[in-house]
Protein backbone atom coordinates (compact mmCIF):
# COMPACT_ATOMS: atom_id res chain seq x y z
CA UNK A 1 0.00 0.00 0.00
CA UNK A 2 1.06 3.42 -0.53
CA UNK A 3 2.65 4.53 2.57
CA UNK A 4 0.66 7.94 3.58
CA UNK A 5 0.58 7.32 6.94
CA UNK A 6 2.84 6.77 9.80
CA UNK A 7 2.89 6.70 13.70
CA UNK A 8 6.54 7.23 15.22
CA UNK A 9 8.18 7.56 18.50
CA UNK A 10 10.58 10.35 18.66
CA UNK A 11 12.99 11.17 22.11
CA UNK A 12 14.89 13.84 22.40
CA UNK A 13 18.34 13.60 24.04
CA UNK A 14 18.81 13.81 27.66
CA UNK A 15 21.17 16.32 29.35
CA UNK A 16 24.28 15.49 30.81
CA UNK A 17 24.94 15.89 34.37
CA UNK A 18 26.46 18.27 36.00
CA UNK A 19 30.22 17.25 38.33
CA UNK A 20 30.37 17.83 41.60
CA UNK A 21 34.78 18.35 41.84
CA UNK A 22 36.38 20.46 43.88
CA UNK A 23 40.01 21.99 42.78
CA UNK A 24 43.04 19.94 43.89
CA UNK A 25 45.96 20.81 43.32
CA UNK A 26 49.30 21.29 44.88
CA UNK A 27 50.24 24.17 47.12
CA UNK A 28 46.14 25.67 46.02
CA UNK A 29 44.44 24.93 49.44
CA UNK A 30 41.15 25.00 49.58
CA UNK A 31 40.65 25.25 45.66
CA UNK A 32 36.71 25.48 45.82
CA UNK A 33 34.45 23.47 43.70
CA UNK A 34 35.42 23.24 40.15
CA UNK A 35 32.57 21.10 38.38
CA UNK A 36 31.67 21.75 35.19
CA UNK A 37 28.04 21.96 33.10
CA UNK A 38 26.69 18.82 31.37
CA UNK A 39 25.96 19.24 27.81
CA UNK A 40 22.35 19.87 26.38
CA UNK A 41 20.64 16.75 24.80
CA UNK A 42 20.15 16.79 20.82
CA UNK A 43 16.50 17.63 19.53
CA UNK A 44 14.48 16.21 16.89
CA UNK A 45 13.60 17.78 13.86
CA UNK A 46 11.62 16.88 10.91
CA UNK A 47 12.40 19.01 7.68
CA UNK A 48 10.35 19.02 4.40
CA UNK A 49 12.23 17.11 1.62
CA UNK A 50 11.12 17.61 -1.81
CA UNK A 51 12.98 14.57 -3.29
CA UNK A 52 10.58 12.47 -0.80
CA UNK A 53 7.29 11.80 -2.10
CA UNK A 54 5.92 9.03 0.39
CA UNK A 55 6.41 7.97 3.91
CA UNK A 56 8.31 4.67 3.24
CA UNK A 57 11.50 5.76 5.29
CA UNK A 58 8.69 4.93 8.46
CA UNK A 59 6.90 2.12 7.44
CA UNK A 60 9.20 -0.43 8.85
CA UNK A 61 10.92 1.65 11.81
CA UNK A 62 9.22 3.39 14.10
CA UNK A 63 11.27 4.70 16.91
CA UNK A 64 13.71 7.40 16.63
CA UNK A 65 16.17 9.01 19.39
CA UNK A 66 18.68 11.77 19.48
CA UNK A 67 21.86 12.03 21.39
CA UNK A 68 22.50 12.55 25.05
CA UNK A 69 24.54 15.43 26.06
CA UNK A 70 28.16 14.78 27.76
CA UNK A 71 28.90 15.15 31.34
CA UNK A 72 30.47 17.76 32.86
CA UNK A 73 33.93 17.08 34.29
CA UNK A 74 36.56 18.60 36.98
CA UNK A 75 38.20 21.45 36.10
CA UNK A 76 34.92 23.41 34.48
CA UNK A 77 35.20 21.45 31.65
CA UNK A 78 31.42 21.32 29.78
CA UNK A 79 30.04 18.12 28.43
CA UNK A 80 29.48 17.67 25.05
CA UNK A 81 26.35 18.68 23.26
CA UNK A 82 24.37 15.93 21.92
CA UNK A 83 23.88 15.27 18.49
CA UNK A 84 20.82 16.83 16.79
CA UNK A 85 18.22 14.24 14.55
CA UNK A 86 16.80 15.46 11.73
CA UNK A 87 14.03 13.09 9.85
CA UNK A 88 12.98 13.99 6.39
CA UNK A 89 9.19 14.12 5.30
CA UNK A 90 7.30 15.28 1.91
CA UNK A 91 5.96 18.31 1.12
CA UNK A 92 2.30 18.08 2.30
CA UNK A 93 3.01 16.00 5.60
CA UNK A 94 1.04 17.26 8.52
CA UNK A 95 1.86 16.12 12.08
CA UNK A 96 -0.26 15.50 14.94
CA UNK A 97 0.13 14.74 18.34
CA UNK A 98 -1.06 10.80 18.84
CA UNK A 99 -1.89 11.55 22.44
CA UNK A 100 -4.23 14.48 22.03
CA UNK A 101 -4.74 14.52 18.19
CA UNK A 102 -3.50 18.35 18.81
CA UNK A 103 -2.27 19.42 15.03
CA UNK A 104 1.68 20.46 15.48
CA UNK A 105 2.59 21.37 12.01
CA UNK A 106 0.99 21.32 7.98
CA UNK A 107 4.57 21.00 6.62
CA UNK A 108 4.25 22.03 3.13
CA UNK A 109 7.13 24.87 2.23
CA UNK A 110 10.55 23.14 0.51
CA UNK A 111 13.43 23.20 3.50
CA UNK A 112 10.35 23.91 6.42
CA UNK A 113 11.60 22.56 9.97
CA UNK A 114 9.69 21.73 13.29
CA UNK A 115 11.11 20.58 15.95
CA UNK A 116 8.66 17.89 17.62
CA UNK A 117 11.35 16.94 20.56
CA UNK A 118 13.19 19.38 22.77
CA UNK A 119 16.60 18.19 23.94
CA UNK A 120 17.31 18.12 27.67
CA UNK A 121 18.83 21.54 29.32
CA UNK A 122 22.71 20.06 30.77
CA UNK A 123 22.86 19.93 34.54
CA UNK A 124 24.53 23.02 36.42
CA UNK A 125 28.41 21.90 37.86
CA UNK A 126 28.64 22.79 41.68
CA UNK A 127 30.83 25.95 40.73
CA UNK A 128 27.00 27.85 40.09
CA UNK A 129 26.11 27.16 43.87
CA UNK A 130 29.28 28.44 45.54
CA UNK A 131 28.47 31.34 47.93
CA UNK A 132 29.89 33.62 50.34
CA UNK A 133 28.70 31.28 53.34
CA UNK A 134 28.71 28.13 51.45
CA UNK A 135 31.81 27.56 49.85
CA UNK A 136 32.18 24.03 49.29
CA UNK A 137 28.50 23.16 47.14
CA UNK A 138 28.05 19.09 47.01
CA UNK A 139 25.02 20.06 45.21
CA UNK A 140 25.14 19.73 41.14
CA UNK A 141 22.00 19.25 39.05
CA UNK A 142 21.37 16.42 37.10
CA UNK A 143 20.49 16.40 33.50
CA UNK A 144 16.79 17.61 32.50
CA UNK A 145 15.51 14.65 30.48
CA UNK A 146 14.48 14.96 27.05
CA UNK A 147 11.11 14.85 25.12
CA UNK A 148 9.58 11.98 24.24
CA UNK A 149 6.22 11.27 22.03
CA UNK A 150 4.10 9.41 19.67
CA UNK A 151 3.37 11.56 16.77
CA UNK A 152 1.64 10.74 13.64
CA UNK A 153 2.59 11.60 10.24
CA UNK A 154 -0.18 12.11 7.70
CA UNK A 155 0.61 12.73 3.96
CA UNK A 156 -1.93 15.16 2.01
CA UNK A 157 -0.57 15.09 -1.66
CA UNK A 158 0.58 18.09 -2.74
CA UNK A 159 -0.82 17.98 -6.99
CA UNK A 160 -1.81 20.35 -9.18
CA UNK A 161 -4.99 18.42 -10.35
CA UNK A 162 -7.12 15.47 -8.62
CA UNK A 163 -8.86 13.41 -10.22
CA UNK A 164 -11.96 11.68 -8.15
CA UNK A 165 -14.98 9.45 -9.49
CA UNK A 166 -16.46 6.32 -7.85
CA UNK A 167 -14.49 3.22 -9.05
CA UNK A 168 -14.14 2.01 -12.43
CA UNK A 169 -15.09 5.79 -13.84
CA UNK A 170 -12.13 5.37 -16.00
CA UNK A 171 -9.50 7.85 -13.66
CA UNK A 172 -6.44 5.61 -13.93
CA UNK A 173 -7.17 5.19 -17.91
CA UNK A 174 -7.61 9.21 -17.96
CA UNK A 175 -4.42 9.73 -16.26
CA UNK A 176 -2.97 7.78 -18.66
CA UNK A 177 -3.92 9.85 -21.72
CA UNK A 178 -3.09 12.82 -19.79
CA UNK A 179 0.65 11.94 -18.74
CA UNK A 180 3.06 9.72 -19.53
CA UNK A 181 2.24 7.73 -15.76
CA UNK A 182 1.25 3.84 -16.24
CA UNK A 183 -1.11 3.37 -13.81
CA UNK A 184 -2.62 0.07 -13.43
CA UNK A 185 -5.39 -0.68 -15.29
CA UNK A 186 -8.30 -3.65 -15.36
CA UNK A 187 -12.31 -3.89 -16.52
CA UNK A 188 -13.14 -3.74 -12.66
CA UNK A 189 -14.14 -1.68 -9.16
CA UNK A 190 -10.68 -1.13 -7.00
CA UNK A 191 -7.99 -1.79 -9.24
CA UNK A 192 -6.33 1.24 -7.86
CA UNK A 193 -5.13 1.15 -4.44
CA UNK A 194 -2.99 3.97 -3.74
CA UNK A 195 -2.58 7.48 -5.18
CA UNK A 196 -0.69 7.48 -8.90
CA UNK A 197 0.92 10.24 -9.72
CA UNK A 198 1.92 11.93 -13.50
CA UNK A 199 2.85 15.47 -15.12
CA UNK A 200 1.09 16.84 -17.62
CA UNK A 201 3.31 18.72 -20.19
CA UNK A 202 1.23 21.52 -21.32
CA UNK A 203 3.59 22.77 -23.73
CA UNK A 204 2.29 19.72 -25.76
CA UNK A 205 -0.66 21.45 -26.82
CA UNK A 206 0.88 24.98 -26.78
CA UNK A 207 4.72 25.39 -27.26
CA UNK A 208 4.58 28.62 -25.49
CA UNK A 209 2.87 27.17 -22.92
CA UNK A 210 5.64 26.08 -19.38
CA UNK A 211 3.10 24.74 -17.14
CA UNK A 212 3.66 21.30 -16.33
CA UNK A 213 1.14 20.80 -13.66
CA UNK A 214 1.00 17.33 -11.57
CA UNK A 215 -2.20 15.16 -11.90
CA UNK A 216 -3.05 13.16 -8.67
CA UNK A 217 -5.33 9.55 -9.24
CA UNK A 218 -7.13 9.30 -6.31
CA UNK A 219 -8.62 5.83 -5.15
CA UNK A 220 -12.17 5.08 -5.89
CA UNK A 221 -14.42 6.90 -3.66
CA UNK A 222 -17.36 4.91 -2.52
CA UNK A 223 -21.20 6.21 -0.49
CA UNK A 224 -20.23 6.32 3.23
CA UNK A 225 -16.25 7.27 2.23
CA UNK A 226 -16.45 9.89 4.44
CA UNK A 227 -16.95 8.07 7.40
CA UNK A 228 -14.84 4.93 6.56
CA UNK A 229 -16.51 3.49 4.10
CA UNK A 230 -14.25 1.63 0.85
CA UNK A 231 -10.47 3.52 0.48
CA UNK A 232 -12.21 6.90 0.51
CA UNK A 233 -11.12 7.27 4.77
CA UNK A 234 -7.83 6.72 4.16
CA UNK A 235 -7.34 9.00 0.42
CA UNK A 236 -10.17 11.96 0.80
CA UNK A 237 -7.79 14.03 2.52
CA UNK A 238 -5.21 13.58 -0.66
CA UNK A 239 -7.70 16.20 -2.64
CA UNK A 240 -7.87 18.85 -0.13
CA UNK A 241 -4.45 20.29 -1.49
CA UNK A 242 -5.19 19.89 -5.34
CA UNK A 243 -5.98 23.54 -7.08
CA UNK A 244 -7.79 21.63 -9.84
CA UNK A 245 -10.39 19.08 -9.16
CA UNK A 246 -11.42 16.49 -12.25
CA UNK A 247 -14.74 14.90 -11.03
CA UNK A 248 -15.10 11.83 -13.45
CA UNK A 249 -18.19 9.99 -14.20
CA UNK A 250 -18.73 7.17 -15.91
CA UNK A 251 -21.55 7.43 -18.58
CA UNK A 252 -22.34 3.65 -19.15
CA UNK A 253 -23.35 3.47 -15.79
CA UNK A 254 -27.11 2.94 -15.09
CA UNK A 255 -27.87 6.20 -13.02
CA UNK A 256 -24.78 8.91 -13.89
CA UNK A 257 -27.07 11.15 -12.11
CA UNK A 258 -26.75 9.26 -9.31
CA UNK A 259 -23.44 8.16 -9.43
CA UNK A 260 -22.15 12.03 -9.67
CA UNK A 261 -24.37 12.90 -6.56
CA UNK A 262 -22.93 10.79 -4.61
CA UNK A 263 -19.04 11.68 -4.92
CA UNK A 264 -19.98 15.68 -4.44
CA UNK A 265 -21.95 14.61 -1.30
CA UNK A 266 -18.87 12.58 -0.20
CA UNK A 267 -16.61 15.92 -0.77
CA UNK A 268 -18.57 17.96 1.13
CA UNK A 269 -19.09 15.57 4.29
CA UNK A 270 -15.20 15.48 4.20
CA UNK A 271 -14.61 19.36 3.38
CA UNK A 272 -17.35 21.55 2.45
CA UNK A 273 -14.83 23.80 1.15
CA UNK A 274 -13.73 20.90 -1.66
CA UNK A 275 -17.12 22.53 -2.96
CA UNK A 276 -16.01 25.78 -3.67
CA UNK A 277 -12.29 24.65 -5.41
CA UNK A 278 -12.79 24.91 -9.25
CA UNK A 279 -13.88 21.78 -10.60
CA UNK A 280 -14.48 20.06 -13.90
CA UNK A 281 -17.00 17.35 -14.56
CA UNK A 282 -15.80 14.90 -17.12
CA UNK A 283 -18.32 12.30 -18.67
CA UNK A 284 -15.88 9.24 -19.66
CA UNK A 285 -15.92 6.03 -21.35
CA UNK A 286 -18.03 7.35 -24.38
CA UNK A 287 -16.73 4.41 -26.66
CA UNK A 288 -19.40 2.17 -24.73
CA UNK A 289 -22.70 2.37 -26.10
CA UNK A 290 -24.92 2.72 -23.18
CA UNK A 291 -22.83 6.03 -22.56
CA UNK A 292 -24.50 7.73 -25.62
CA UNK A 293 -28.03 7.16 -23.77
CA UNK A 294 -26.83 9.03 -21.07
CA UNK A 295 -24.74 11.62 -22.97
CA UNK A 296 -27.39 14.04 -23.65
CA UNK A 297 -29.33 14.24 -20.35
CA UNK A 298 -25.90 14.16 -18.54
CA UNK A 299 -24.75 17.13 -20.21
CA UNK A 300 -27.61 19.27 -19.49
CA UNK A 301 -27.79 18.89 -15.85
CA UNK A 302 -24.30 20.04 -15.77
CA UNK A 303 -24.72 23.22 -17.94
CA UNK A 304 -28.29 23.79 -15.64
CA UNK A 305 -25.83 23.96 -12.72
CA UNK A 306 -23.01 26.23 -14.14
CA UNK A 307 -20.83 23.38 -14.56
CA UNK A 308 -17.94 22.73 -16.98
CA UNK A 309 -18.32 19.56 -18.45
CA UNK A 310 -16.28 17.78 -21.09
CA UNK A 311 -17.06 14.38 -22.55
CA UNK A 312 -14.45 12.17 -23.35
CA UNK A 313 -13.01 8.42 -23.93
CA UNK A 314 -10.49 7.74 -22.40
CA UNK A 315 -9.77 4.82 -23.56
CA UNK A 316 -9.74 6.09 -27.13
CA UNK A 317 -8.41 9.50 -26.18
CA UNK A 318 -11.40 10.97 -27.94
CA UNK A 319 -12.04 14.44 -26.41
CA UNK A 320 -8.60 14.62 -24.26
CA UNK A 321 -7.96 17.43 -26.29
CA UNK A 322 -10.76 19.53 -25.00
CA UNK A 323 -10.07 18.13 -21.90
CA UNK A 324 -6.42 19.39 -21.68
CA UNK A 325 -7.93 23.11 -22.66
CA UNK A 326 -10.45 22.95 -19.83
CA UNK A 327 -7.72 22.72 -17.55
CA UNK A 328 -5.71 25.08 -19.40
CA UNK A 329 -8.10 27.46 -18.51
CA UNK A 330 -8.55 26.52 -15.02
CA UNK A 331 -5.24 26.36 -13.92
CA UNK A 332 -2.98 29.16 -12.30
CA UNK A 333 -0.54 31.03 -14.23
CA UNK A 334 3.39 29.48 -14.12
CA UNK A 335 4.33 32.22 -11.47
CA UNK A 336 1.32 30.36 -9.24
CA UNK A 337 1.96 27.33 -10.03
CA UNK A 338 5.31 27.13 -9.01
CA UNK A 339 4.34 28.06 -5.47
CA UNK A 340 2.61 25.10 -3.08
CA UNK A 341 -0.98 24.76 -4.04
CA UNK A 342 -1.77 26.16 0.14
CA UNK A 343 0.30 29.00 1.88
CA UNK A 344 3.50 27.96 3.60
CA UNK A 345 3.48 25.38 6.13
CA UNK A 346 1.86 26.27 9.64
CA UNK A 347 3.92 25.39 12.56
CA UNK A 348 0.82 25.87 15.61
CA UNK A 349 2.53 27.44 18.55
CA UNK A 350 0.12 26.66 22.03
CA UNK A 351 0.52 28.63 25.08
CA UNK A 352 1.98 25.93 28.19
CA UNK A 353 -0.31 27.91 31.06
CA UNK A 354 1.55 24.92 33.31
CA UNK A 355 4.97 26.24 32.72
CA UNK A 356 5.51 28.16 35.59
CA UNK A 357 2.38 27.24 37.72
CA UNK A 358 1.57 23.72 39.17
CA UNK A 359 -1.41 22.02 40.40
CA UNK A 360 -1.80 19.41 43.33
CA UNK A 361 -4.42 16.44 42.80
CA UNK A 362 -5.10 13.21 44.23
CA UNK A 363 -4.08 9.92 42.25
CA UNK A 364 -4.48 7.00 44.11
CA UNK A 365 -3.12 6.53 47.56
CA UNK A 366 -0.67 9.42 46.29
CA UNK A 367 -0.58 13.51 45.66
CA UNK A 368 0.74 14.16 41.78
CA UNK A 369 2.00 17.73 41.58
CA UNK A 370 1.72 19.08 37.73
CA UNK A 371 3.71 21.58 36.81
CA UNK A 372 6.78 22.02 34.34
CA UNK A 373 9.62 24.28 36.14
CA UNK A 374 8.50 22.02 39.45
CA UNK A 375 8.88 18.41 37.36
CA UNK A 376 12.29 19.93 35.78
CA UNK A 377 13.59 20.83 39.05
CA UNK A 378 12.64 17.03 40.39
CA UNK A 379 14.08 15.24 37.72
CA UNK A 380 17.41 17.36 37.92
CA UNK A 381 17.54 17.12 41.77
CA UNK A 382 20.20 13.84 43.23
CA UNK A 383 17.90 12.86 46.16
CA UNK A 384 20.38 10.35 47.60
CA UNK A 385 22.55 14.05 47.96
CA UNK A 386 21.25 15.64 50.99
CA UNK A 387 22.19 19.08 50.00
CA UNK A 388 20.55 18.19 46.68
CA UNK A 389 17.10 17.05 48.66
CA UNK A 390 17.22 20.05 51.13
CA UNK A 391 17.70 22.44 47.77
CA UNK A 392 14.69 20.97 46.78
CA UNK A 393 12.80 21.85 49.97
CA UNK A 394 13.77 24.97 49.66
CA UNK A 395 12.32 25.42 45.88
CA UNK A 396 9.12 23.92 47.24
CA UNK A 397 8.50 26.37 50.09
CA UNK A 398 9.65 29.32 47.41
CA UNK A 399 6.84 28.41 44.96
CA UNK A 400 3.95 27.83 47.57
CA UNK A 401 3.63 23.92 46.77
CA UNK A 402 4.33 23.21 50.42
CA UNK A 403 1.59 25.23 51.22
CA UNK A 404 -0.51 23.70 48.38
CA UNK A 405 0.01 20.18 49.55
CA UNK A 406 -0.76 20.99 52.67
CA UNK A 407 -3.93 22.31 51.55
CA UNK A 408 -4.76 19.67 49.54
CA UNK A 409 -4.27 17.07 52.67
CA UNK A 410 -0.93 15.44 52.38
CA UNK A 411 0.10 13.59 55.97
CA UNK A 412 3.56 12.49 57.18
CA UNK A 413 4.64 9.18 55.16
CA UNK A 414 2.05 9.95 51.70
CA UNK A 415 3.79 9.83 48.71
CA UNK A 416 4.02 12.64 46.61
CA UNK A 417 5.16 11.80 42.93
CA UNK A 418 6.42 14.93 40.67
CA UNK A 419 6.97 13.67 37.17
CA UNK A 420 9.06 10.63 37.42
CA UNK A 421 10.21 11.05 41.11
CA UNK A 422 8.04 9.24 43.76
CA UNK A 423 8.90 10.66 47.45
CA UNK A 424 7.86 10.45 51.25
CA UNK A 425 6.71 13.05 52.42
CA UNK A 426 8.06 14.58 55.76
CA UNK A 427 7.52 17.69 57.29
CA UNK A 428 10.95 18.58 56.71
CA UNK A 429 13.45 17.79 54.93
CA UNK A 430 11.64 15.14 52.56
CA UNK A 431 13.05 11.66 52.10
Amino acid sequence: MFPDRAKIWVAAGDGGNGAATFRREAHVPRGGPDGGDGGRGGSVYLHVDPGETALIEYRYKHHFRAESGGHGTRSKRHGKAGGDLDLAVPPGTAVLDDASGDLLADLVATGQRLMIARGGRGGLGNVHFATATHRTPYHAQKGEPGEERWVRLELRLIADVGLVGLPNAGKSTLLAALTAATPKIAAYPFTTLEPNLGVLDLAAADYADPRRPTVADVPGLIEGANSGAGLGHAFLRHVERTRVLVHVVDLSAPDPEADFAVIREELRLHDPRLLEKPTLVVGNKLDLPAAAAHLRAFLAGRHREGSDVVAVSGLLRDGVPELVAALRRLLPNAAALAEPPEPAGVVVHRFDSARDGFSVEREGDAFRIHGRRIERLAAQTDFTIDESAERFQRDLERMGIDRGLRRAGVEPGDLVRVGAVELEWQPEPWA
